[in-house]
């Protein structure tokens, strides 16, 4: 059993807020994905099973709120006895620009209050998903901007982002994650994929090889041919020097 956990306050007062990205995407891999049962409660928050690829997986929303997070995984990781490295917790990233995500695992909490309570309660050694929202600017505003609401805006980037990860899912309960993030990259970041130069097809590549046993700089270094000037006094004077002028 895999246990993928998306973090978040409970109810409809924060189900838009940038906190909750974390819930956004669970129940996005549990719409796409028709397998899954119903949600119900369990374990001190909301879970559903189901498959992803070839394992079997528990997809949890603690209802304990984002500071008591750890409550719930701790115990769904104990009745299942599900291992760290079997764990995926997906949260909002301050540090990361929106749209942008990155996979770790192990480390700190970095502040987050979901991440310190599960690491309280099972230890730091889980697999995280980061999902960046952006930083306001301000530590004075920090908590008024995760509890906001994403604009209608951020839809261009958030549907996008949330697709991509429900879409790929079987990867991280596969323990494929760096699949993971490159599939998650070349779909939302296509640039990075065109950046590597390509050879054209039926282009000769034998034209930008060097000789064989010749360094780059032993071939800048070699002389160019020196055509001589066909006419005018530096013409003459190379006749005379080379024997050519015979009146």
């Amino acid at each position: 059993m895999k246990l993928i956990v998306g973090l978040g306050n409970p109810g409809a007062r924060y189900e838009g807020n940038r906190h909750n990205i974390g819930f956004m995407a669970v129940d996005e891999i549990h719409r796409r994905h028709p397998g899954f049962q119903p949600w119900r409660m369990r374990f001190q928050g909301q879970v559903s099973e189901g498959r992803l690829g070839s394992e079997k997986v528990l997809l949890l929303k603690p209802n304990t709120f984002m500071n008591e997070s750890g409550r719930a995984v701790g115990e769904a990781m104990r009745f299942y006895k599900i291992a760290p490295e079997d764990i995926v917790v997906l949260y909002d990233e301050l540090d990361l620009p929106p749209a942008k995500f990155r996979m770790k695992t192990g480390g700190g909490h970095g502040g987050h209050n979901g991440l310190r309570s599960i690491t309280a309660h099972i230890g730091a050694d889980y697999r995280r998903l980061r999902l960046g929202i952006g930083h306001p600017g301000d530590k004075k505003l920090v908590s008024n901007y995760v509890l906001g609401d994403f604009a209608k805006a951020d839809r261009e980037w958030l549907e996008p982002l949330l697709a991509e990860i429900a879409d790929h899912a079987d990867l991280l309960a596969e323990g494929k994650d760096s699949q993971f993030a490159n599939k998650l990259t070349l779909a939302l970041e296509p640039e990075k994929a065109r950046r590597k130069p390509k050879v054209a097809e039926g282009e000769d590549t034998a034209k930008s090889a060097k000789p064989k046993g010749q360094s780059h700089i032993r071939q800048a270094r070699q002389p160019k041919p020196v055509t001589p000037p066909k006419s005018g006094p530096m013409a003459d004077m190379l006749k005379r020097l080379l024997g050519g002028d015979k009146g």
